[in-house]
């Protein structure tokens, strides 16, 4: 999770796709320019062998405008690697 967001603060596009769960890839992805990430806040993740949940609030502006997601995403491991599968915004 914290790679991940790390790679959209970064703008790091191949990384966020590298990462993604190919079940529930997009083709592609963009990056809203001008959007500035200002932190990110673990609050419970749940791991059942393979399969994890992550619940965070990632802090963002745009514009001058502050915005918070607020999302519970689903983890997959595959050959030793995770990948994000999907995830229900809050």
């Amino acid at each position: 999770m914290r790679s991940r967001y790390t790679a959209y603060v970064r703008a790091d596009v191949a990384y966020l796709l590298a990462t993604w769960h190919p079940s529930t890839r997009p083709a592609t992805l963009s990056i809203e320019p001008g959007l500035r990430w200002l932190g990110l806040e673990l609050r419970r993740h749940q791991t059942d062998g393979d399969r994890a949940t992550v619940e965070f609030v990632a802090r963002s502006k745009l514009a001058g405008r502050a915005m918070r997601l607020h999302e519970t995403s689903r983890f997959v491991r595959e050959g030793g690697r995770w990948y994000y599968v999907d995830g229900a915004i809050r």
